[in-house]
């Protein structure tokens, strides 16, 4: 068997010693295993530990126990190969777009050394990324100059500049109007299909995770944990035509349903 790309081993995490002591766990007993190149997306009520994952997955988090390793190494710190986005796109306002989207070649080896020998390479790369999600004709505008749409595209272009291998989208449309954020889903279908990375998506959209993911992992309330796993066998490529048919909406409403029941029961105390 090939291996995981992504594999979480019976990961728990408590914040703090005193949470540990009380047994207060922000995730639990978290088991996930992603092939290369997978797409998943994470769905749960708001305070159920999505973004807790999101830190571990990434090493900005160590867990309390069990192990966590990406690419076949683990996971002792920050992950240089990575990228990610969030709900703001947290441009800096006194950079262009360009600019911008080549802070993470700025920052990150092994492109900091050579960055300002290869400038306009990278230059070239970015804007060739702009293009690709519709921001040709953009490149050299400020943050204030771009609508919430055009600077979310660029910090999706800012999280795949340096050509990661896993990309972490934590709710990246959710402050998004519906149209602007079903043109953004199809940006992101294309840009994973051609670079191959893997991806994990973080979101309460359920329409959002079904278009965009293989598999959908539903999380309990705090402490979390997966108690659902969903596979989406829509077949791709998926156009949005596909969100209007019976196949789709019946997956979309049995998530529904798990989060309604998930939401109905009480919480945890330890």
């Amino acid at each position: 068997m090939t291996q995981a790309f992504i594999d979480f081993s019976d990961v728990w995490l408590a914040y703090n010693d005193e949470l540990l002591a009380q047994g207060q766990y922000a995730v639990e007993a978290i088991d996930l295993k992603v092939d290369r190149g997978g797409f998943i997306a994470i769905v749960g009520p708001s305070g159920c530990g999505k973004s807790t994952f999101m830190k571990l997955a990434t090493g900005l988090k160590k867990p309390t126990k069990g192990s966590i390793r990406i690419d076949g190494q683990p996971v002792t710190g920050p992950l240089k190969i990575s990228g990610m986005a969030f709900q703001a796109p947290s441009l800096l306002p006194w950079r262009t777009t360009v600019d911008n989207v080549l802070l993470p070649l700025e920052i990150v080896e092994p492109y900091r050394s050579s960055f300002k020998a290869k400038r306009a390479e990278y230059e070239e790369r970015a804007r060739k990324l702009l293009q690709k999600v519709g921001l040709g004709g953009y490149e050299d505008k400020f943050p204030w100059e771009l609508s919430g749409g055009m600077q979310q595209r660029a910090s999706i272009c800012r999280a795949l500049i340096h050509e990661p291998k896993m990309l972490l989208l934590d709710e990246p449309f959710g402050a998004l109007d519906a149209f602007t954020r079903e043109e953004l889903w199809c940006i992101l279908r294309d840009l994973w299909a051609e670079q191959g990375v893997n991806v994990i998506l973080v979101t309460h959209d359920l329409r959002e995770s079904v278009f965009l993911a293989d598999k959908v992992y539903v999380m309990s309330k705090r402490p979390g944990r997966f108690v659902l796993e969903r596979e989406i066998n829509l077949p791709r490529p998926r156009d949005l035509e596909v969100t209007y048919t019976k196949e789709f909406s019946d997956i979309v409403h049995e998530l529904r349903g798990h989060i309604g029941a998930i939401r109905q029961q009480p919480a945890q105390v330890a």
